[in-house]
């Protein structure tokens, strides 16, 4: 062949060799359907094993389909991270390229107490107001105003089997039952069993009481199990007239002799609660309680920041007292929010405080408060909290170069009560929307071209963007009107999914789907599939677990990439 012929072949060849790739690529691309298709794993690399076992996540990926790794691993603290982690960190990453995985971070959980470790001041504050207290020597103490106590706490008072004082406990006689054979203290304590027998599972007592509005209090109780199923079920709660102000869930054993439980909440604007502890949704097992006590407390977590200022004044309000000249700094040395101490802390006079022997003062602050089982709100309006985000996203920057970042923005059950929110004079979905536009500033400080994905709740009216949520003083309608339009939103509700991707679809937003959620089947995903395929802009869907089931990883991968269609 002569020599050009044979050039001229040979480019032939190549073109069509290289098309043949192009081509190939696409019907892969074709075939693998949606962009983003995720695991979510959460591991904070403190140990091999963890690399084992991701390494083993990204491979089984791989295999059958997916793309990327929502990885949380405690990036907002990456900054601080030993050199072993960051080994970790270098194998996990090279684990993930060789299976063509991208990383994405999860990071800057408002709700869940993002930078507490660097200052536990952030938490958000609630208000208390013109606590009293007295002089007595060089301290004054917590004086209450008012006697709030149970009526039998002890289950000592009952006929037959109805105990005095309380409102109403479940079922006397079939669910609650007085035990004078088993008991904290006295002679008698309360046994609940039989209550799976009946609709709901409820096994509680409740009663009623009167306090001081914008103050702080103690439940506490004593609780013995035998064989709870499941333990989950066990809560204290405080209700006021409309809504729980203090959702509690103690770690309770299924099986353990007597051991106290305790709950530390605000009264907030209420002057009237009621006290539940008990069973809901129990199922098996027996249950006793005794010795119930409610008390005011007071400095007891208290915050000490620019937005949580503290005071103190004369009884009659004519004299401020100065911190630092009448008494010294007030901060609380046992502080634990999720552990509450169980006595009252202080306030310290100097030696030539104004103050005087007997007086009573009227002390006004904020405490900061855990929910449910310990979770802890960050104040939004705390400028220190972004400083925070920005030295970690230089480091997430700096480890992992992402393209990809989620901001782990969602169940944000308090806010908009401290002074510093308060300052600003707006909505709580103005303040959360300008929350987001900065957190996403910061980023693409560092990354300018990073898509930038997010939790959809507190931004969805169709699951928690609204008013009354939790422990928020004030209503997250509209937030989803306060941030950028580029933010790609990840739906994580499988029971309002239609209305809420074809909500933020309206509004021209990209977005994910959250799936999956720990079932012991795939029943779920057939119907995020065709949410999925029937909303415009959705990038993909997510096997999403918090649980560490991926038993269904294979089969999830398997669905997506057969029934997704490209976007």
């Amino acid at each position: 062949m002569k020599k050009g012929a044979f050039c001229y072949s040979l480019a032939i060849t190549m073109i069509l060799g290289l098309f043949s790739c192009v081509s190939a690529v696409q019907a892969e691309e074709k075939s693998q359907g949606y962009p983003d298709r995720w695991v979510y794993v959460s591991r904070n690399l403190t140990k091999d094993e963890d690399v084992d076992q991701i390494r083993e996540i990204t491979e089984t990926s791989r295999k059958h389909g997916l793309n990327g790794m929502l990885l949380a691993s405690s990036w907002d603290y990456l900054h601080q991270w030993k050199e072993d982690r960051l080994k970790r960190l270098e194998k996990i990453k090279a684990s993930c390229a060789e299976n063509k995985i991208d990383i994405i971070p999860i990071l800057w959980s408002v709700g869940y107490g993002s930078g507490l470790g660097i200052d536990k001041n952030l938490a958000e504050g609630l208000p208390c107001k013109n606590i009293p207290f007295i002089v007595e020597g060089k301290e004054a103490r917590l004086a209450p105003d008012s006697d709030v106590k149970f009526i039998n706490g002890g289950f000592e008072e009952f006929q037959n089997n109805r105990m005095k004082g309380y409102a109403f406990h479940d079922r006397p006689g079939q669910v609650s039952f007085v035990d004078t054979n088993i008991f904290k203290s006295g002679r008698t304590s309360l046994r609940f069993e039989n209550y799976g027998d009946h609709p709901h599972g409820h096994a509680r007592v409740m009663q009623e009481f009167s306090i001081k509005p914008n103050r702080q209090y103690r439940v506490s109780c004593w609780v013995r199990t035998e064989n709870i199923e499941p333990v989950t079920a066990f809560m204290i709660q405080v209700y006021g007239p409309k809504e729980n102000i203090a959702p509690f869930h103690p770690k309770i054993k299924s099986t353990t002799d007597w051991q106290e439980m305790s709950l530390v909440f605000m009264s907030q604007q209420y002057d009237k609660v009621k006290v539940y502890a008990g069973l809901w949704g129990g199922k098996s097992g027996r249950l006793w309680l005794d010795d119930f006590k409610i008390e005011e407390i007071a400095l007891v977590n208290v915050l000490r920041r620019h937005g949580t200022p503290l005071t103190v004044t004369s009884e009659d309000g004519k004299v401020t007292y100065t911190e630092g000249q009448d008494y010294e700094p007030v901060i609380d040395s046992k502080f634990n929010l999720r552990h509450p101490r169980k006595d009252n802390p202080s306030i310290r006079l100097t030696g030539n405080s104004r103050m005087k022997n007997g007086q009573r003062v009227l002390v006004s602050c904020y405490h900061g408060m855990a929910i449910n089982d310990g979770q802890v709100t960050v104040c939004m309006s705390e400028p220190k909290l972004y400083d925070f985000w920005r030295e970690s996203a230089i480091a997430v920057k700096k480890h992992l170069n992402s393209d990809k970042w989620f901001l782990s923005m969602d169940e944000i059950r308090a806010g908009g009560s401290c002074a510093a929110c308060k300052a600003r004079n707006q909505s709580m979905g103005e303040i959360l929307g300008d929350c987001i536009t900065k957190q996403i500033k910061i980023i693409r400080e560092v990354k300018p071209a990073a898509k930038v994905y997010i939790w959809s709740d507190m931004l969805d009216p169709n699951h928690n963007a609204h008013g009354n949520y939790y422990l928020v003083d004030g209503d997250f309608t509209n937030s989803w009107n306060h941030v950028p339009k580029d933010l790609i939103i990840c739906c994580w509700y499988f029971k309002m999914r239609e209305p809420s991707m074809q909500f933020f679809s309206g509004l021209g937003f990209e977005t994910l789907a959250g799936a999956y959620y720990d079932g012991d089947t795939m029943d779920n995903i057939n119907g995020w599939i065709k949410t999925v395929n029937e909303t415009p802009k959705c990038q993909g869907i997510m096997y999403t677990t918090w649980q560490n089931k991926y038993k269904l990883l294979p089969d999830f991968g398997d669905a997506v990439v057969k029934e997704s269609r490209p976007k």
